[in-house]
């Protein structure tokens, strides 16, 4: 036999041995904190049997929403376009192909942090012309120290576990062998609870005066951590 073979290491065996028992256990962690951002979508619409006007219509109407939300200044954290769609609708009637009217959209994506501008900003966009609003979406920010929150006290309920299991046979524990991560965060990169029901706003610009603020309950947030632990513990005492 040469010296490779003698020198190779032992595989340790996967589930411990007599003198170095291992005890496998898992950590979960459930916590429910209020949102940090809002998100709201914003469907700004027109039409018409003219397309050059169904077109001026929708530009109009999507610089009124786009400058309505920046006067909220940082309030509103984010601000994008989504989509847009100009579609012609055909007649019913007819052998040829003849446009009836145009429908033009525009998509738009606010984000705020502050939800005293929220409920505002709401009921203003809805009070525009051809306006729809839905929303709000409650989440927290990918680095939120409630994530971070959530693996702590998964571990810590890990450890404890593996210390009951180890107690109840008259041993403890005396190294930790391994910790894997099941996926700390539920619903991908952002820990979110379901979404609240839409609430559509269409209203006339005809009314007078600015609208009343909506009253916003911000909806709280389901944070979710698991993990897997293994220890080594001493031997038993039966």
């Amino acid at each position: 036999m040469d010296a490779s073979s003698t020198d190779a290491p032992v595989p340790a065996a996967p589930y411990g041995t007599p003198e170095t028992p291992r005890v496998a256990v898992r950590g979960e962690a459930r916590l429910e904190v209020d949102p940090e951002i809002a998100r709201i979508g914003i469907t700004v619409g027109a039409r018409g049997s003219d397309r050059r006007a169904a077109l001026e219509d929708l530009t109009r109407r999507n610089a009124a929403v786009l400058d309505l939300a920046r006067s909220f200044g940082e309030a509103v954290e984010k601000l994008e376009t989504g989509a847009f769609s100009i579609t012609p609708e055909l007649t019913r009637r007819g052998k040829g192909e003849r446009v009836r009217t145009y429908h033009g959209k525009v998509y738009v994506i606010a984000e705020l942090a502050d939800f005293t501008a929220l409920g505002e900003l709401t009921t203003r966009l809805g009070d525009l012309e051809m306006t729809r609003v839905d929303g709000p979406w409650w989440k927290l920010r990918p680095d939120s120290p409630a994530h971070g929150e959530a693996r702590r006290q998964a571990v810590l309920e890990a450890v404890q576990r593996a210390r009951e299991y180890a107690g109840a046979l008259g041993a403890r524990l005396s190294a930790l062998v391994e910790l894997a991560d099941l996926g700390a965060e539920n619903g991908g990169a952002y820990a979110m609870a379901r979404p609240a029901a839409p609430m559509p706003f269409s209203a006339s610009a005809e009314l007078a005066g600015a609208p009343p603020a909506l009253d916003l309950e911000p909806q709280r947030q389901t944070v979710y951590a698991q993990v897997n632990a293994r220890f080594t513990m001493t031997p038993p005492a039966l």
